[in-house]
């Protein structure tokens, strides 16, 4: 009699895999901060829809149902919390998102210049898209800069590292220094997008003037503020 072979055990993979998340900095009065998430939304809605959200709370003292509730009253908005970051785990409701940690932000390290023959900066990595981005689509390229050779449909998306230059009409949403550059720039022959951010300060729509509108401009960051100035 053959003997009995036994199936041989499948061996469970994980792979780790990394995203492009939202942080969210709740302030105190947690009413008047969601009021903002309410005028953003009123702006250009379903524009948090489907993205990895993360909830920072270092800068607000909240119980775990308060917490509950502010994670629930983001959820009634469309706004899906991935993770928690800024607090303890311990005591919160097991049903909330995880609490994350681990996750990078970018820092420049100053460190003194040693005296050595200066060799030209290596060129930076850019993307070119040779067709236009048609309405729905979404370009995520976090390494560096995004050239687009025609326009930018309304509801396309163009995240970026880098700067973004865009040779035609933009009329979507273009976020640039995704990654914490507060240089990068977004160029453009004709403006009518929804929505700029460059390192997570933006303007939607109802900010840029009318002089401005179906006119080349560019978009910079002074300080904390969001200038979209003619492009000459």
């Amino acid at each position: 009699m053959d003997a009995k072979v036994e199936p041989q055990r499948q061996v469970m993979r994980l792979r780790g895999r990394s995203y492009v998340a939202f942080v969210f900095s709740p302030f105190m009065p947690i009413m008047n901060w969601l009021e903002e998430i309410d005028a953003t939304l009123a702006q250009s809605p379903g524009f948090f829809a489907g993205r990895p959200i993360v909830l920072d709370l270092a800068a607000v003292e909240l119980s775990s149902h308060g917490v509950a509730h502010l994670v629930s009253s983001l959820e009634t908005r469309g706004i899906r919390v991935l993770g928690l970051e800024g607090i303890e785990p311990d005591g919160l409701d097991p049903k909330l998102p995880p609490v994350l940690s681990g996750g990078r932000g970018c820092v420049v390290e100053q460190v003194e210049p040693k005296k050595v023959e200066v060799q030209p900066p290596p060129p930076a990595p850019s993307l070119l898209l040779r067709s236009p981005v048609r309405s729905g689509q979404r370009i995520v390229y976090t390494e560096g800069d995004v050239t687009v050779l025609g326009s930018v449909g309304s509801g396309a998306e163009i995240v970026a590292g880098g700067s973004i230059h865009v040779y035609g009409t933009l009329r979507g949403r273009a976020m640039a220094g995704i990654n914490g550059n507060s240089d990068a720039r977004i160029y453009c022959q004709k403006i009518e997008a929804e929505l700029l951010a460059i390192d997570g300060y933006y303007q939607t729509a109802e900010d840029i003037g009318e002089t401005l509108r179906r006119q080349p401009a560019q978009a910079w960051l002074d300080g904390d503020v969001l200038r979209i100035t003619p492009l000459n």
